[in-house]
């Protein structure tokens, strides 16, 4: 059975926040940047020590997320900025074409 983010998040014992705000953009990045008709993306949470790391990875590796400043009256492009905020860590990560993973990671 495959449990929602907050749910697994719960499950283990950690704060929803900034978490799922993370999750959020991460995913909301992928199904509007991301995305390929026919294709999905894959979100993927895991702790190690004390760190959360949670990964989503989708099928268009030609378009790599920049770290960009929008202008006041921009309607959007302030995700990344967002994630750059929460998290500790964060970056892309290559994998087989057509994939990218981009991760965030959070110290416990």
């Amino acid at each position: 059975m495959k449990q929602k983010s907050p749910e697994q998040l719960c499950s283990w014992g950690l704060p929803l926040d900034p978490a799922a705000q993370l999750i959020a953009e991460l995913s909301t990045n992928a199904a509007t940047h991301g995305r390929v008709p026919g294709r999905d993306f894959r979100l993927l949470l895991y702790v190690v020590a004390d760190t959360l790391r949670i990964e989503v990875t989708d099928t268009c590796d030609d378009r790599l997320p920049t770290l960009r400043r929008p202008t006041p009256d921009s309607e959007s492009g302030r995700g990344l900025l967002v994630v750059d905020t929460l998290a500790d860590r964060w970056g892309v990560t290559s994998g087989l074409p057509p994939r990218k993973t981009v991760w965030a990671e959070l110290t416990l």
